[in-house]
């Protein structure tokens, strides 16, 4: 099983169609943090099938930064809402291997 990581997503899209594309396909994969900010949660197969989506859709003019984050650096992130989806802990394992 591949280990999943967070990741921070940020785009600058100039046309509005395609913007509006970006951010529905991002919608599909993480959860919004700003305008053009999204936090995914991805193994290594994950982000580059984002990253092929993501392409399908995004010119050349157009710009594209994911940041990945490891455990310790994601704990880090300071909370400052009381929404359910601030939380950037790593979430407990669904299942346990004995």
């Amino acid at each position: 099983m591949a280990s999943k990581h967070w990741h921070l997503v940020a785009y600058d899209v100039r046309d509005p169609k395609r913007l509006r594309q970006v951010a529905k396909t991002l919608e599909g994969w993480g959860t919004r943090i700003q305008y053009s900010v999204f936090r995914c949660r991805l193994d290594n197969l994950e982000l580059e099938r984002l990253h092929w989506e993501l392409n399908q859709i995004m010119a050349k003019e157009d710009d594209l930064l994911v940041i990945p984050l490891c455990a310790q650096c994601a704990g880090k992130v300071p909370r400052h809402s009381t929404e359910a989806h601030a939380d950037w802990a790593e979430p407990p394992p669904s299942f346990r291997v004995v």
